[in-house]
């Protein structure tokens, strides 16, 4: 695919997503978090091109968090951010050495990791006046996620595409949440975008979440839906199918059995055997890029 094409795709579902959950609205600073990686470089690059799009509207700074690493080489990417004119400050802080220190032998690194560089970000969006802050997740890392706390946490949550931060200080929000990684990884190649390296998580093999995203890949190899389908199911919940006592009131249906007015028992519909995957039939062509 080309650029300029896969460029309008993923543009296209961003601003879908933008729109969907109302992430951006005129006069907003938007913090964007690049770790680097080839997702906060592509959010960074199509932000821009909405901003721009919609006369400068909203205003987009780029946010980098040195955790001073072994092997940190910011050089090519200070230059990409000079190049482009894009506003940008990379930040030294050392939360790599605390991050092995606090882990414990045989542990992964990244909840730690996450926490600690979460911590900084806020803080650093809230001195500086920033209302929104970016994250580069993308559909794939909210679908394996959905699968991670089912199977090792025992809870079924993934990563929201606008959340509100726990001291109430923050909104963050996910804009490539309908973009698949296949195709950010594409368009960051054709791209050349100046990628540093993550020693930190890479260094560990095995981790949970890649054998999850192994399930996902074997699943989509025999059913190239799968991915959209899981997503879909994201925003389709059926409180009544589940087995939360908090969320459904299982003690009092024998009161709710009869409907008074009618004397008819409502049948609650089970749900259909597969989603309908509203994510996956939209057309690319007939949406706008951002609504704001």
């Amino acid at each position: 695919m080309t650029v300029k094409k896969l460029e309008r795709k993923l543009l296209k579902q961003m601003g879908r997503a933008i729109e969907d959950y109302n992430m951006i609205q005129r006069g907003d600073r938007i913090m964007v978090c690049v770790s680097g990686g080839k997702d906060s470089l592509t959010l960074l690059r199509l932000l821009h091109l909405a901003s721009v799009r919609t006369n400068n509207s909203f205003e987009v700074f780029s946010f980098t968090l040195d955790q001073k690493q072994p092997g940190w080489d910011d050089t090519a990417l200070r230059a990409w951010m000079a190049d482009n004119h894009y506003p940008y400050e990379i930040y030294e802080k050392d939360t790599y050495s605390v991050v092995l220190d606090k882990t414990k032998p045989g542990k992964a690194y990244c909840s730690m990791c996450s926490r600690m560089r979460r911590g900084t970000i806020y803080q650093y969006a809230e001195q500086h006046g920033f209302n929104k802050v970016a994250l580069g997740h993308h559909r794939d890392d909210l679908i394996t996620s959905l699968l991670m706390s089912i199977c090792y946490s025992g809870e079924i949550r993934s990563m929201p595409p606008k959340m509100i931060s726990d001291d109430r200080k923050n909104i963050v929000v996910r804009p490539l949440a309908y973009c698949a990684e296949e195709d950010i990884a594409e368009y960051a190649e054709l791209l050349n975008f100046p990628i540093i390296p993550c020693s930190l998580c890479g260094s560990q093999e095995g981790r949970s979440r890649q054998r999850i995203k192994q399930v996902i890949d074997e699943l989509t190899a025999e059913n190239p839906d799968v991915p959209a389908v899981m997503l879909n199911a994201l925003g389709n919940i059926q409180i009544s199918q589940l087995m939360d006592k908090r969320q459904w009131d299982f003690e009092g249906l024998e009161e709710k059995r009869l409907d008074k007015t009618s004397n008819v028992i409502p049948i609650q519909q089970e749900p259909e055997g597969a989603c309908d995957s509203s994510h996956k039939g939209h057309n690319d062509d007939d949406n706008d890029i951002l609504s704001v």
